[in-house]
């Protein structure tokens, strides 16, 4: 690492940190009130399963995301085959639903009465049962939730890569899978790295299935201190923790992927998707038709049904539109505020690495790893000491899920800044271009791809967010997720499903925007 330069640039980020770490300097204020008798108790009661449970959850969801995109990603990348282009979008749609959808569904749907239940006993025999509830259930369901990320990533890098290292490979007489094993997989770490990393905190954060599932996590815990005790003290307590393992996770990711770095030049040349054969074309649909079924056509397909008895008793109104308004304004405002935020920590972290660099990337993560009650209570103590005019408005709602949600536009946007030649940045401010007008020139159009993944994959989590926007919107102000959580939780399946439904179709057109963007790139 080099000796750190701040400039302009480095205040820019070293501002937006500053704002993202609020919750954490919550974290630590609360903490700090917590006694030794109190510390010493959530120790011998509490910690050590806490940690080996969400230890667990994190490693498990990482093994499985892996196994579901990486496969995936690259048949879609290298092999043209029929529906390729629906494959894709069938893959990518999991991440429009929620985890603690995907648990209520599920959980409905395994019953000895649901209909996968009842198939299930068909097949294993009468009385035979899946039991969801445990580590099994809450990691497949946040893996189903959270492995188009892995896939999106190493997708995006895959059909940006060059031919000239895999031809040279060939060339030398390396197999097929020796050029994936030794040339290909390599390439991808920065993108496998982003994107396990932002499993791993959503692993780590999530609230919505692990309380559905009954799987005791620090969220799960924190939640409870909050909402059962009301001791805040010990949920700060807890926070600290497990902010300090997500920490210990970033540093570690960094650590692995430090040295993998590579730069595409610009006259080099895509690689070449090779037609599949029709058997191969079967072999390909049979894998992919398995993961997409149970990670979005099987939960479309009980919202579209309960969807349906909500239109034939007349159950949507405009209450429901306003609730679909709300949900995208939000969305929208969050989403195109966290990519302008985190621009100024990418660059710095890729053209001026430094000590001070990595701190400020690491120190942005703080609010992804937090659950969301702890990030809406920090932004809250905020506001009431800084700008208490502030207070119970909808900027302030924008500001928590900017901090909540940052990490993700960072993580998109370094991992195409560190394949950004930094020789064509170096022509461009030899040819007399400033500063920004390099940044716009030059740097912005080629990064593109990675800024719309960034906006898509922000604009997506904070559609689903459901505990900070609970205790942060504007009175009245009421979003889908707020009111899936409420009609699921009283097993009102017929109001839950049309909100669901409505995150999916809400999503579609800034899905479509991200892969219009690969298709011209292409």
């Amino acid at each position: 690492m080099t000796k750190p330069r701040v400039g302009s640039l480095g205040f820019m980020a070293g501002i937006v940190v500053l704002t993202a770490t609020v919750p954490l300097l919550f974290v630590i204020y609360s903490s700090m009130q917590l006694s030794a008798s109190k510390w010493a108790g959530l120790w011998s009661s509490r910690l050590p399963e806490l940690i080996g449970n969400t230890l667990s959850l994190a490693v498990v969801v990482v093994v499985l995301c892996l196994l579901l995109a990486v496969p995936s990603a690259w048949l879609a990348a290298r092999r043209e085959f029929v529906g390729r282009k629906l494959a894709i979008w069938l893959l990518v749609l999991p991440l429009t639903i929620p985890t603690y959808v995907f648990a209520h569904i599920y959980t409905v749907l395994l019953e000895a009465d649901g209909w996968l239940g009842r198939l299930w006993q068909g097949i294993a025999g009468p009385g035979a049962v899946i039991d969801i509830y445990g580590l099994g259930g809450a990691a497949s369901m946040l893996a189903l939730a959270t492995f188009s990320y892995v896939f999106l990533l190493s997708y995006t890098s895959l059909i940006d890569s060059r031919r000239s290292l895999e031809d040279a490979a060939r060339i030398h007489g390396a197999s097929r899978w020796q050029v994936f094993q030794r040339v290909t997989l390599p390439l991808m770490r920065p993108a496998l790295a982003a994107g396990l990393i932002v499993v791993v905190l959503h692993a780590l954060s999530d609230f919505g299935a692990v309380s559905m599932l009954r799987y005791q996590t620090f969220t799960l815990s924190i939640y409870l201190q909050m909402s059962g005790r009301f001791d805040y003290q010990a949920a700060a307590g807890l926070s600290l923790i497990l902010v300090s393992m997500s920490l210990a996770f970033l540093v570690l990711e960094r650590f692995f992927r430090r040295q993998q770095r590579y730069y595409a030049g610009a006259q080099t040349r895509f690689v070449v998707r090779k037609q599949a054969t029709s058997g191969e074309t079967i072999l390909i649909w049979g894998w992919l038709g398995t993961v997409t079924m149970f990670a979005f056509i099987i939960p479309l397909c009980w919202m579209l049904a309960w969807s349906y008895e909500a239109l034939v008793q007349d159950l949507i109104d405009a209450k429901f539109w306003g609730y679909t308004l709300n949900t995208g304004l939000v969305s929208l405002t969050a989403a195109s505020v966290a990519v302008m935020v985190a621009l100024p920590i990418g660059l710095f972290h890729t053209r001026l690495r430094s000590w001070l660099s990595t701190t400020y990337v690491q120190l942005s993560s703080i609010g992804f790893v937090l659950p969301g009650p702890v990030v809406a209570l920090g932004v809250i103590a905020f506001v009431i000491a800084v700008m208490p005019n502030l207070y119970g408005g909808f900027a302030v709602l924008v500001m928590a899920l900017v901090v909540r949600f940052l990490p993700l536009a960072i993580q998109a946007q370094e991992s195409a800044l560190s394949q950004l030649t930094p020789s064509v940045e170096q022509a461009g401010r030899i040819h007399g271009a400033g500063p920004l007008q390099n940044l716009r020139r030059v740097t912005l159009p080629m990064i593109r791809n990675g800024m719309i993944t960034a906006w898509v994959l922000v604009f997506i989590d904070v559609l689903k967010e459901l505990p900070a926007t609970l205790m942060l919107r504007p009175v009245g102000f009421d979003t889908l997720p707020i009111r899936i959580w409420i009609e699921a939780s009283e097993e009102m399946l017929e109001l839950a499903a049309p909100a669901a439904l409505m995150l999916v179709l809400g999503t579609l057109p800034a899905l479509w925007i991200m892969m219009r963007s690969h298709a011209v790139r292409r």
